[in-house]
Order: structure tokens, then sequence, then C-alpha cells
């Protein structure tokens, strides 16, 4: 049935990220289970050739939970699929969703599938670990020594806690064992969006106001200053014995009051109303601050020459934000400091590579415009100017692939620590009990063949951070990359845009 299919192959431009699909049993629909936006949703596309509609992805599903296992019913009608293990059936017409009421009771005697757990996890270590001779470990003896263990373990998470031990003789990244997932709930506790003078609440417990993040809550509401001192919650006035986190639980998106005042014995309070976020938007806020002040000392330092980027990880996300960052402001730059410190791995170094890469050969111009390169005008993702990256030892996997690809393509100079050395392509493996095996399976090597695993990339140069420099509003390394970049500008003669 493959034969020749070159020749029969139609590509079918569904637009969305694809982990899997189905053909309903009436032939007509392509079920497909596929991400965009950092969401997973089912989406129909029509296969059907008489149909007088375009074809187009249409999006089934909307919710935030992921979805897996999901088949058509034997009417093509409907469809079933687990929304964060949940059971749920949806229409194909009118989308209407319907939980699936489904008990079940199982019994599961620990004592019996502890070791079959085990035992999985080492077979599978055994079978797939991409070193077949296990890191030197001796694994047959592993299998003995944390088996015995295994049966004095009483509940899942010391079993786990043994299967941990046993997987770290094997002195590899990218392993370990996690518990089933779903099993937490979510975070309660609203966010403010500002930081605390600790010194303040350590001498006096007062929540004076040290830092506002920018689009955060409070920034929001407006009138807030740093130096405020907040003074009640919701009416509740606080003292030295207030637990904020307590008074701001269950408070994620709901108006709550704050009181606020310019004095430290609270008097004259004002009242603003604010909307709490959750922990991970703070964060998220956090960051992006983090950014626009590494932005403007870049700037600062190189005069308005230079622009900046970074990548927190090498998700899809980061690589868009990457383009965003690049698009918008860079540039119009001389060059620009590509930042990955403490970026923790992901898949897409090589896009993000082949950007960084891609050379002008030809520009194109617009009558009454400007000169254009011709890749930006025909929408290919393009830099085209000198770059130097900057990396730590907090720089992990993935973004150690692409401190790889920049200085064996001698795209730059490499600023900073060596990375971590953590450099090996893994699986998430359930076993039987829903435990989750972290499992590399696949061994990265340089060019040259060299191991890249627990090797970590080199430096062109070494830069450590002093201990404290942050508080004092310096980064050594990105001074180093903007003295080392403005350098190679100007010996190479390089104009002012």
């Amino acid at each position: 049935m493959f034969t020749d299919i070159r020749q029969r192959l139609s590509l079918v431009p569904v637009g969305v990220d694809v982990q899997d699909q189905a053909i309903s049993p009436d032939g007509k629909l392509l079920l497909i289970t596929a991400s965009a936006a950092g969401q997973t949703n089912l989406y129909t596309y029509s296969i059907d050739e008489p149909a007088r509609e375009p074809a187009v992805a249409r999006q089934l599903t909307s919710t935030a939970g992921n979805k897996s296992s999901a088949q058509f019913t034997a009417d093509s009608k409907e469809v079933i699929y687990l929304d964060g293990g949940r059971p749920q059936a949806i229409t194909i017409e009118d989308r209407r969703t319907r939980n699936l009421d489904l008990t079940a009771e199982m019994d599961v005697d620990f004592s019996r599938e502890k070791p079959a757990v085990f035992e999985q996890a080492w077979t599978f270590l055994n079978e797939y670990f991409f070193d077949a001779s296990h890191h030197g470990a001796d694994w047959t003896a592993a299998r003995s020594t944390y088996g015995a263990r295994v049966q004095n373990a009483r509940t899942p998470d010391e079993m786990r806690r043994v299967i941990s031990l046993m997987i770290g003789e094997l002195n590899a990244s990218h392993l370990g064992i996690n518990p089933p997932p779903g099993g937490g709930g979510g975070p309660v506790t609203g966010r403010l969006g500002v930081r605390f003078d600790a010194d303040e609440y350590a001498r006096n417990q007062r929540f004076k106001i040290a830092e506002i993040i920018p689009l955060g809550p409070v920034a929001v509401a407006g009138g807030v200053r740093a130096g405020d001192y907040l003074v009640s919650v919701n009416g509740k006035a606080l003292t030295n014995r207030s637990n904020l986190e307590e008074l701001l639980q269950y408070a994620i998106g709901k108006r709550t009051v704050i009181g606020l005042s310019s004095a430290a014995d609270g008097s004259s309070p004002r009242d603003i109303a604010v909307l709490p976020v959750n922990l991970a938007t703070e964060k998220a806020l956090l960051y992006r601050s983090w950014v626009e002040q590494t932005r403007a000392l870049v700037a600062r330092l190189s005069n308005n020459r230079l622009g900046y980027a970074h990548m927190p990880d090498m998700s899809e996300q980061s690589l868009e934000q990457l383009f965003v960052d690049l698009d918008a402001d860079n540039h119009g730059k001389e060059g620009v400091v590509i930042d990955v410190r403490n970026n923790n791995g992901g898949f897409v170094n090589v896009y993000a590579i082949d950007m960084l890469a891609r050379r002008s050969y030809f520009d194109m111009t617009p009558r009454g415009s400007t000169r254009v390169p011709s890749r930006s005008v025909l929408g290919q993702r393009a830099l085209e100017r000198p770059t130097i990256l900057v990396t730590n030892q907090h720089s992990l996997s993935d973004a150690e692939d692409f401190t790889e690809g920049y200085r064996s393509l001698k795209l730059g100079k490499v600023v900073g620590e060596p990375t971590a050395g953590w450099i090996i392509f893994t699986w998430n493996t359930p076993l039987m009990d829903g435990s989750i095996l972290r499992l590399p399976r696949m061994r990265i090597t340089a060019t040259d063949g060299s191991d890249m695993e627990l090797h970590s990339r080199p430096v062109d140069v070494p830069v450590t951070r002093p201990l404290g420099e942050g508080v004092q509003g310096r980064d050594s390394q990105i001074e180093t990359a903007v003295k080392e970049l403005i350098a190679q500008l100007d010996k190479r003669g390089t104009q002012q845009p």
C-alpha cells in the first residue's frame, strides 16, 4: 500500500501542530489532536472529496486541559476523548460537550504492584537507555540491590524514592521518576504583583512595597508607589501576626480591596481594588520586567547601537517571542546580544539557529520607501545582523544544542560560563501505576563525533558573575558581551544605521 506513495501524497494544510489523528468511520473527517498557543485541543478537517465547502481545520474543543485518546463513535457523529484524564464526549455538528459518567473500582495489592512497577522501570532503562553500557553501571547488580530494597517500601512515594536511587547509578541527565499527573490541584493564592522590603518586614513586620511589577495587578490599578505600606486586605488590618498568603487565598481573578498608607504607622489609609493573579502569571511578569531592564542596560552600555533578546526555554512560545523581539526592535540595530542564560531546554534550537545563520543576498526597494533585505520582504525570518551569545551553567539541554550550533557555525563569540552538560533527547514513559519515567533514549554528539552528555559547551570569553552584583544593577556577563560585540563592529568599520 505504500509503494510509490510519494506520487499519491497530498499535503493537508491544517495550520496546527499535530500530535495524533484518526479518520472517521464514514471516511469524511480527519480528527486531529493538536496544540496551538500552548493548549492542546481537538480539531476536525474535512477529507470528503465531494464536499462543497473549503477544507479548514475546525476547532472542536477550547479548554485548557490536555486532550488524549480521542476517537469517533461508530456513527461518526461524536468524539469521545479524555480531557485532563476525565472522559468526555462532544458532538461534531454543534460541539455540545457532555461528561461521561463512568465509575470503576479497583483494588490494588501494593505488595504485588511495587515489584512489578520496579521491574518495568528497570526493564525500560535496560532496553532503551541511550548508552548500552549504562554509563559503566552494573545494571544487573542494580536490579538485585534495589529490587530487594523496594520490597520494604510502604507507600508509592517510598517506592519511587528507591527507584530514583537506582536511576542515580546511571549518572546521566534527563532522568527521574514522578508521581502520576493531576493529583495536586491548581494554585489558590492570589498575587498582587509587588515585592516587599525584606529588611522592613524582618525588623518591624510591616509590608513595605519595594517594587511594583509592571502590568501586575497593583500597577494596573494605579495610585500606588514604591515605599507605600500595605495595611489591610478586604478590610482586615495587617498586624505582626498576619499571614498575607492566607488572606489572599482563593482571590485569583476576584475583586480584592487592599488598604495602603504612605506612613509606616498606617495613618491616613486609602483603598484600591485589584484583581490578584496566580503565581505563574506573576513570575511571567517578573521575567518580562527583567528582560526589559536588561535590554535597557544593553542599549545604555552600547549607546543604543545594540539590541537584546533572551530565550527562557526552547519552546515554540519562546521561539515566537524571539521572532517578535527581533522584529520589533533589533532589526534597526548594528548587532544583537542573544541571551540563553537559565534556559531549561526544549526542542526549537534548529529554528532559532536558522534565523541567525541566514544571510542576505539581495535587497528589495518599494518605490518611495527604504531598501529592505529580500528575506524580510518575502516573509522568511532572518536577523542578518552580527550577534554575540551569552550562556551560563544553568543553560541546559536544547540551550546547549543551540550553543553548540552557534559555535560550530561560527556565528559569533560565546560569553559567560560553560553550559551544564545535560544533553540527551528524552521521553516521558508511563508505568503501570501511572508514574512517569524519564527515559533518555537518544545520544547527542557534536559534529566531530564527541559525546555531548556530561560535557559542557565551552565559551570563548569566560565571565562568572560576582555574588550580589545584581543588587547593584550590574551584569558583568552582559557588560562583557556588549564590549566584545562593539569591538567587533568597530573593527569591521560597521556604520550606525
